[in-house]
């Protein structure tokens, strides 16, 4: 299969990371091609992992977090710490993530961890057993913050993403014993996938795929940001079939609602693929949010939904998919 979205080579050096907007994408036509062991579809189940990295004067930041948390609309606060927002994530690590691993591990379902660098570091025994467990870490960045530069901070701030680009490999790495093959960012600049690949390039890594996109049903192709770079895998990620929905308006209001809408959205992919034309799921989960109580019961039934479904239903980690799709769909030399 030719990269997804092409490119003339002259061009290369002219673009950046994210190359010309791409309004087509597959078209009616999505690729023909059969998940492993025939399954109907593919489900990418993401635990992110963020708690010590979010903005806070303990990181050195000038102002507090104000996003995805029980307070929506919240004001930063700019003259010192906000303890009610730091313990609110402090809950995701002490508690939830505990309760989000003992759901897949007891139903025997593995899942991605979208890990930030700044987060492992506090807590790397959990990342390990994650990745002890058989999960896949991806890095979430170094840290959890708005990387794109403002104003004329663009040449420092380069520097600053490649920086967190290592660190954030680093402590995955120190944790786990394995470098971080996949990326998300999240609220990206328009430069960060070309730091990231070039940092990889730079460190001797392979950088499988990234997540920074929201346009799709199935992975595809991008012509590389690097000059002699080959076309790079994005596995899409959402933020529609997230718990972030929950800290957002208009968003879920209930257990209840969560699970019905990941339940339509799987039906609706699940007779996709039945018609012949197989396509993916991502579910986004956060600990302090997913992890709560009362939205881990919703979570509860979702996964046994889904586990009722048995082999037709392929539910893989992301570095799973990014394989499989570079072996279905390799690409030209």
């Amino acid at each position: 299969m030719a990269a997804h979205h092409q490119v003339s080579p002259q061009h290369v050096a002219e673009l950046k990371s994210f190359d010309e907007r791409d309004f087509v994408g597959y078209g009616p036509a999505t690729p023909r091609f059969s998940w492993p062991n025939g399954a109907k579809i593919a489900v990418s189940f993401v635990i992110n992992y963020e708690e010590g990295g979010e903005n806070t004067p303990a990181n050195g930041d000038p102002a507090t977090e104000v996003f995805l948390n029980e307070t929506p609309g919240s004001a930063p606060k700019l003259n010192g710490r906000d303890m009610n927002m730091e313990t609110q994530y402090e809950y995701g690590s002490r508690c939830g993530v505990h309760r989000l691993m003992a759901l897949f591990r007891t139903r025997s379902l593995r899942y991605t961890c979208f890990a930030v660098g700044r987060a492992v570091e506090h807590n790397p025994a959990v990342i390990k057993q994650m990745h002890d467990d058989g999960n896949e870490i991806c890095s979430h960045n170094y840290r959890w913050i708005d990387y794109h530069a403002k104003g004329d901070d663009l040449a420092p701030f380069r520097e600053t993403q490649a920086q967190h680009c290592r660190h954030a490999v680093k402590a995955i790495a120190d944790a786990t014993g394995y470098a971080p093959r996949g990326w998300y960012t999240g609220r990206i600049g328009p430069d960060s996938r070309a730091i990231v690949l070039e940092e990889y390039a730079k460190m001797g890594l392979e950088l499988l795929y990234d997540s920074d996109a929201y346009n799709d049903d199935l992975p595809y192709y991008v012509r590389s940001p690097l000059p002699s770079g080959k076309p790079h895998l994005v596995i899409p990620y959402t933020l529609d079939q997230n718990d972030m929905k929950f800290c957002v308006p208009p968003g879920f209001t209930s257990g209840e609602a969560f699970f019905a809408y990941l339940k339509d959205a799987f039906d609706v992919l699940y007779a996709e693929g039945e018609a012949g034309a197989p396509k993916m799921m991502s579910i986004g989960l956060h600990c302090r949010v997913a992890g709560r109580p009362g939205r881990a019961a919703a979570l509860a039934r979702f996964l046994d939904y889904v586990k009722d479904f048995g082999d037709d239903v392929w539910v893989a980690t992301r570095e799973e998919v990014a394989l499989f799709w570079k072996k279905e769909f390799p690409i030209a030399a």
